[in-house]
């Protein structure tokens, strides 16, 4: 670059702007990425360096003006160029062909419209405009007429092209283009946020759509940029060049232009719209993000327009919601659960009421501070909501309809189950029973020490764990080790094989990984991944008791409220004494570094797995924790950052993924020889 004409060295800037514009779309549009992640960021430091030595030649639309900038007092306000419109609402199939009823009775070329139906996406809508192929204004919907000016921290959305088109084959773009789609935080995305700011011991967030609502609209764009946002575009506001006639067109020409958007489903009649409707409810749980319903839309636009307005509503389309997930009812009490580590968590017990079909009786409060929040009081008609169709939460007070007749509820000051004083941590806002001997603790704790994910005891559920404390066979875990066969066959329901599958499914789990055991002794914070993390760098439990606040805190992903967590786990007399019981019965596993194929290395290391399919010689946790033992890392889904696919029997979709990405595939013999390498 030294030998370059500053106009040479501008236009060389240019180019590369253009590159990374063209990788963003393969990747975070298409999710089929031409080159690495190196490349890729080779590219984007040159682009720095050259703007480092000629801030005067950056752009709004360069790639390095993505991360945010400083806060900014206020959002001004951006009038958007046409009535930004909701849509009406049915409810079933009924008032879908009511609907269509009243529009064919203003324009009987209805009977002949086609349809595409779409997705209804629980998110934010957000209006953007380019000017000569250049992101230069996004906006909120606000009142529909009005909306605020969130630019800065829409150029963070890694989904939003910051130039169109991104693609130099696709159709060249209108000089003036204004678009609409909706933000939003897929549900994975939602779910790993949430676990990142658990383990870090901070506030977690109650749904999606508020979330990604929330995080567009912070004044510091920094902030914004350190959330996992995302963007689907499906309409056209205004272009000042000829458009395609129908909606699902235009999909297509904004898909051309580098826009992410939505799938969508050509119907040629009602009753095809309405099965493709039929069609998103069902799988509704598999959409990767919230959705509350579909969109009918007179595919062809025109007559779509001619159809006009009732109120606000475009009579050209309709929204066909799914069925409630949220309800409202009356709060007749607050009652508290005691987990496992003691903590202590408040739940509704509600007025009966139906949603989706399914009679909720009771639904979670999250924890002290949110009744404190939300001003939830005893007697109050309550917003319910079941998150995935599965658990009822409590969304807030209907204020309005207060009676007066309602009370503040007040925390209790002691263990509802025990009844000794409980404790609150500064910076927390969890309240604890730090009884060990809470019953409650026993229950739960025995609970999850022989789960799945933990020490695997197969046969022992939660009424057997429940019969064994009740009996006194099981003051702590480490007794499950000591039962006999005499003890088990004076217990209800037990006989000689029950008995004998529950004692071999004891001794099966003697011989559980360090992982295994770590997570299994339920120190708050630490679940299945921290439990391998912790294990691959400690080895033992000896020398895991005596690694120190800052030994932890060295660990990529242990935060100080994890690191405290596990030094007070193990400073305690019961804990240490519960340790040297598991050692005394043979539960004490160990990670030996003789073990790998050369002294002190670990072959795996910096590598990412995902398998596919069943392999012969492993169990689905046997070949996470053989991977995980040789340092390796086992992940969900397959990316261009994944380094190998470990191919088993019968595998998904995952491997038809791994191919498109060029990705190694290894089977089981694959994998042996290379963790013998």
């Amino acid at each position: 670059m030294e030998n370059l004409s500053p106009e040479q060295l501008k236009f060389h800037l240019e180019e590369l702007r253009q590159q990374v514009h063209y990788h963003d779309y393969r990747y975070h549009v298409l999710d089929d990425p031409v080159i690495s992640d190196f490349e890729y960021d080779q590219l984007v430091q040159e682009i720095k360096s050259i703007e480092g030595n000629h801030p005067e030649w950056i752009t709004p639309d360069s790639p390095t003006q993505r991360a945010g900038a400083a806060p900014s007092e206020k959002f001004s306000k951006i009038r958007h160029p046409s009535s930004i419109l909701s849509l009406a609402s049915a409810f079933d199939e009924e008032g879908v062909r009511a609907w269509y009823e009243r529009i064919l009775k203003l324009d009987d070329r209805v009977a002949q419209a086609n349809y595409a139906v779409e997705p209804k996406i629980d998110g934010l809508t957000v209006v953007l405009h380019y000017q000569n192929g250049m992101f230069v204004q996004g906006a909120t919907r606000g009142d529909g007429e009005v909306g605020e000016d969130i630019t800065t921290n829409l150029k963070t959305v890694r989904a939003l092209p910051l130039r169109i088109p991104a693609d130099p084959k696709a159709p060249r773009a209108p000089s003036a283009l204004i678009v609409r789609g909706e933000a939003f935080i897929t549900i994975k995305d939602f779910e790993e946020l949430n676990l990142r700011l658990q383990e870090a011991g901070e506030k977690t967030y109650l749904n999606p759509r508020n979330t990604a609502a929330g995080s567009l609209r912070q004044l510091d764009s920094s902030l914004t940029a350190t959330r996992p946002l995302t963007l689907l575009v499906y309409a056209i506001i205004s272009a000042d060049a000829p458009l395609p006639a129908t909606q699902y067109e235009r999909l297509g020409y904004l898909r051309a232009l580098g826009f992410p958007v939505p799938e969508a489903k050509f119907c040629t009649d009602l009753e095809a719209a309405i099965s493709a409707c039929e069609e998103f409810r069902q799988k509704r749980d598999q959409l990767p993000f919230e959705a509350d319903g579909s969109v009918i839309k007179i595919n062809d636009l025109a007559l779509a327009e001619s159809l006009g307005f009732v109120g606000k509503d475009p009579r050209g389309a309709l929204a066909l919601k799914f069925p409630a997930r949220e309800v409202t009812t009356k709060l007749l009490e607050i009652r508290v659960n005691v987990g496992r580590t003691g903590v202590l968590t408040p739940y509704a017990v509600l007025e009966p009421v139906e949603i989706g079909g399914v009679i909720v009786k009771q639904a979670t409060l999250h924890n002290f501070d949110y009744i404190a929040e939300k001003d939830i009081r005893v007697g109050d008609r309550m917003a319910v909501k079941r998150a995935g169709d599965v658990i009822p939460y409590v969304i807030g007070p209907v204020e309005s309809a207060r009676t007066g007749e309602e009370w503040a509820y007040i925390p209790p000051e002691t263990c509802p189950v025990c009844d000794q004083a409980v404790e609150h941590f500064e910076g927390e806002v969890a309240w604890y029973c730090v009884n060990a001997s809470c019953p409650a603790q026993l229950i739960r704790h025995l609970e999850h020490f022989v789960s799945r994910g933990a020490m695997d005891i197969v046969g022992l559920g939660i009424k057997i764990v429940e019969q064994l404390i009740n009996a006194g066979l099981v003051a702590d875990v480490a007794d499950l080790y000591t039962l006999r066969k005499e003890d088990l066959l004076k217990l209800e329901g037990f006989a000689e094989k029950k008995a004998d599958n529950l004692l071999a499914s004891i001794e099966t789990s003697r011989t559980q990984s360090l992982a295994r055991l770590i997570n299994a002794l339920g120190i708050r914070g630490v679940g299945e991944v921290m439990a391998a993390d912790l294990a691959r760098h400690f080895r033992d439990l000896d020398l895991l008791s005596e690694a120190s606040f800052d030994d932890l805190q060295r660990l990529e992903g242990v935060g100080p409220n994890i690191a405290q967590a596990i030094v007070e786990w193990f400073e305690k007399e019961k804990n240490r004494a519960l340790l040297e019981k598991f050692r005394k019965v043979g539960v004490w596993p160990r990670i030996e570094i003789a073990s790998t194929s050369k002294v002190g290395s670990q072959p795996l290391m910096g590598l990412s797995f995902v398998v596919t399919g069943t392999l012969p010689g492993f169990s689905r946790e046997g070949v996470k924790e053989f991977i995980e033992s040789l340092g390796g890392k086992v992940i969900d889904s397959v990316s261009k950052k994944t380094s190998y696919l470990v191919l088993g029997e019968n595998p998904g979709s995952k491997l038809e993924k791994a191919r498109a990405l060029d990705i190694p595939i290894l089977d089981e013999e694959g994998l042996k020889k290379l963790a013998a390498s």
